[in-house]
């Protein structure tokens, strides 16, 4: 029982609570102040969809070797476009915002015993809840487009596992870097939007070579992506050899991640 702590589950279950109280703070921070508050977080995505709806629909034609659902009435590529970036901008704010995570609340780190593993996961809870407002807007839109739902719905929350993984080991992998190089935020922000172009959000996988296309199968964002396209759009559900695959690989990433986590962040007070 010495070693507990490096299992993670057991770890972040036993904080449950506070990672839960956490979260709702978070969420409710980022509109603070504002005028609608927590209502953003609905209007956002739904601005988000109507300007690409617009945009995809009616200025610019979908792209050739795009797959175009067979009724006129679904703005499909902007909905293809909208449903990639819901995990794309989990993934994105889980990178952006780890390397500061620790460094933004120093007496955590030199004054109070606080359990700092938890504060990635309270950023990426807080990203999930929103990811699911947009999810939400996406399936509502589809359904007056089409009149119908995708019958792969309940299959989502899989679609999430592999995405939760890889975020929870870059989560503790950046915070505890960003504690000792403080450039890691620079290169983060910057590989988040190299990631982004490296992803098929805004074009489809079909437009690549097939000598190429291989190497989505080596990014992990790409295949989440896919999952979500696939089971919010396409009623195929989730191709299970890839997410069997990258489940696996991902819970051994993340098992590591923490461990380093806890390992380098003795050091912490030292160099803040």
């Amino acid at each position: 029982m010495k070693n507990i702590t490096y299992f993670p589950f057991y770890n972040l279950l036993s904080k449950r609570d506070l990672i839960l109280q956490l979260i709702i703070r978070e969420t409710s921070k980022r509109y603070k102040g504002t005028y609608l508050g927590i209502l953003w977080s609905l209007l956002t995505p739904l601005l988000m969809l109507a300007t690409y709806t617009v945009v995809f629909s009616f200025i610019l034609q979908t792209p050739k070797g795009v797959p175009v659902k067979s009724d006129p009435g679904l703005p499909y590529f902007a909905f293809s476009i909208f449903s990639g970036l819901i995990p794309f901008y989990v993934f994105s704010e889980i990178l952006v915002g780890s390397p500061n995570c620790i460094l933004a609340v120093p007496n955590y780190v030199k004054k109070v015993v606080f359990p700092l593993e938890i504060l990635p996961v309270v950023l990426l809870g807080s990203s999930i809840i929103h990811s699911m407002i947009s999810v939400v807007v996406l399936i509502i839109g589809v359904a007056i487009s089409l009149g119908t739902f995708s019958s792969t719905l309940y299959m989502l929350p899989l679609a999430y596992v592999p995405l939760i993984f890889l975020c929870l080991g870059t989560g503790w992998l950046l915070a505890s870097l960003g504690v000792y190089i403080r450039d890691i935020d620079k290169v983060a922000d910057v590989g988040s939007q190299i990631i982004f172009f490296l992803c098929p959000i805004v074009y489809s996988e079909l437009v690549i070579p097939e000598s190429y296309r291989w190497f989505l199968n080596f990014n992990p964002i790409a295949v989440v992506i896919s999952d979500f396209r696939s089971i919010l759009l396409w009623n195929h559900g989730i191709y299970w050899i890839p997410w069997i695959r990258w489940t696996v690989l991902l819970v051994v990433y993340a098992w590591i991640c923490y461990i380093w986590f806890l390992k380098t962040k003795k050091g912490f007070a030292n160099v803040m």
